[in-house]
């Protein structure tokens, strides 16, 4: 089965109708179309805002289970929004999912998506199936969240894997030197 088709399938456990939902984009036929979209998965837009300054107002005072803004607005754009809402030190709606939107995306709009906080950034125009796909990946998207530096936001790193070459962070550095010593000391009380 495509990862589509696998998402999906795992998606018929997800129950979204009594999300909150808030989507924000400058332009109302962009707007009403992805409110279309998620209302044909069952999920009523609870907040449809023109700008981010409304979504701003409206997040200061509901709880919202899934933000999809649009990268581009005049005045404060989707990134800022972003950025403002994970620092908002507004709980929970500082941890809450987003999704960007974007009408045209390069290298450097993904970068500055992920740099700002958001989970995930999709290109306009979308299809509902990639749109949903991104829903239920968010949803199920476990990593924790990390204040590093003006960073605050999901951990940035997708894999598991070790860094290539030696690691040079001074804590990781004593916890293997301490767990080696450890599996030593074990290994001398089991020859004894």
């Amino acid at each position: 089965m495509s990862g589509l088709g696998e998402a999906l399938r795992e998606s018929a456990v997800i129950n979204l109708a009594s999300a909150s939902t808030m989507v924000v984009d400058d332009s109302p036929f962009a707007l009403e179309l992805t409110a279309q979209s998620l209302m044909g998965f069952g999920i009523r837009t609870r907040h449809a805002c023109i700008g981010a300054a409304e979504a701003m107002e409206i997040l200061r005072d509901q709880n919202i289970d899934l933000l999809v803004v649009d990268c581009d607005m005049p005045g404060i754009d989707g990134f800022e929004l972003v950025r403002w809402l994970r620092r908002s030190g507004l709980e929970p709606n500082a941890f809450v999912p987003v999704i960007m939107t974007a009408a045209h995306i390069r290298r450097s709009r993904v970068a500055e998506a992920r740099d700002c906080g958001a989970n995930f950034i999709i290109t306009k125009p979308f299809s509902a199936a990639t749109l949903l796909e991104r829903i239920v990946w968010v949803s199920r998207d476990g990593r924790p969240f990390l204040e590093v530096g003006d960073y605050f936001g999901p951990d940035r790193r997708f894999r598991k894997t070790p860094a290539p070459g030696d690691e040079r962070r001074v804590d990781l550095i004593r916890k293997k030197a301490f767990e080696e010593q450890k599996a030593q000391a074990a290994a001398g009380v089991d020859a004894a």
